[in-house]
């Protein structure tokens, strides 16, 4: 069970293989269903990742029904947009598509982004 703070700590260890990290967090957040999971608050030092993973980590909460911790408000915004896909065809779908935690962040992803098959 990874929490959220460790999951930034490897992504800022390895970030060429963020994905891995990111979606080990993901579906363990999915399957344990633990707010302990998101309850302890990380550095604000890379705007893309924390805003990124804030956005997750409310998403996560709202679709399982769980209390968003109030620290994850504080997680600033990224100053310019971030494609997440990072492929300009999908700019456009990305805009119309991403739920709402994501665009207050100026994060753009698709709507199948944390969909698991």
């Amino acid at each position: 069970m990874t929490t959220l703070k460790e999951t930034k700590e490897k992504i800022n260890a390895d970030s060429e293989n963020w994905k891995l990290y990111f979606y080990d967090f993901v579906d363990d957040f999915r399957y344990y269903k633990n707010v302990e999971m998101i309850s302890e608050s990380f550095a604000f030092d890379n705007e893309k990742f924390d805003a990124l993973l804030a956005s997750t980590a409310e998403k996560l909460c709202e679709e399982l029904g769980l209390e968003i911790p109030k620290w994850l408000n504080e997680t600033p915004s990224c100053k310019t947009p971030f494609f997440v896909a990072g492929f300009e065809k999908l700019k456009a779908t990305a805009i119309v598509e991403s739920p709402l935690r994501f665009r207050i962040r100026n994060v753009f992803v698709t709507a199948s982004f944390l969909q698991r098959v």
